[in-house]
């Protein structure tokens, strides 16, 4: 745990929440500052900042969360849909540096925008551009 992040403070329960699941692993609450009636997000119970900082088994059971919880937001609030996002980095949109996933029911007419919107512009990338992108992030992995 972290002792100046909010996040480890809710899952030591010095900070309440509005908690909608738990396992040993997991905590997901409603957002404080919801997007959307039913916003939630759900975090690993150990701290990690960022995405990558998250074991294979850990990132599996965040997300095996985020699967059996986003039907379940959108029907308790009779969502049209939802949007699930994560903000990796500062420069990403992240406020709390402990990952969180967003679920954030959508409804028709909502005024939101795709997760599309927040890249901003789109970049103007030649074929050749692309392939170096691809053939860079395959050796990072091989690597």
């Amino acid at each position: 745990m972290s002792a100046d992040c909010i996040f480890c403070s809710i899952v030591d329960g010095d900070i309440p929440a509005r908690t909608v699941h738990e396992t040993d692993d997991v905590l997901a609450f409603l957002d404080a500052s919801p997007l959307a009636r039913g916003h939630t997000l759900v975090i690993p119970k150990s701290h990690a900042q960022h995405v990558g900082d998250l074991d294979d088994g850990l990132a599996n059971d965040l997300f095996a969360a985020v699967t059996e919880l986003t039907p379940r937001v959108q029907a308790a609030v009779d969502a049209d849909g939802a949007n699930v996002g994560i903000n990796d980095g500062e420069a990403a949109g992240q406020e709390v540096p402990h990952v969180h996933i967003h679920i954030i029911p959508r409804f028709e007419g909502d005024g939101g925008a795709p997760l599309h919107a927040v890249g901003g512009d789109r970049p103007d990338l030649s074929d050749d551009e692309l392939d170096a992108i691809a053939a860079d992030v395959s050796a990072a992995l091989d690597g």
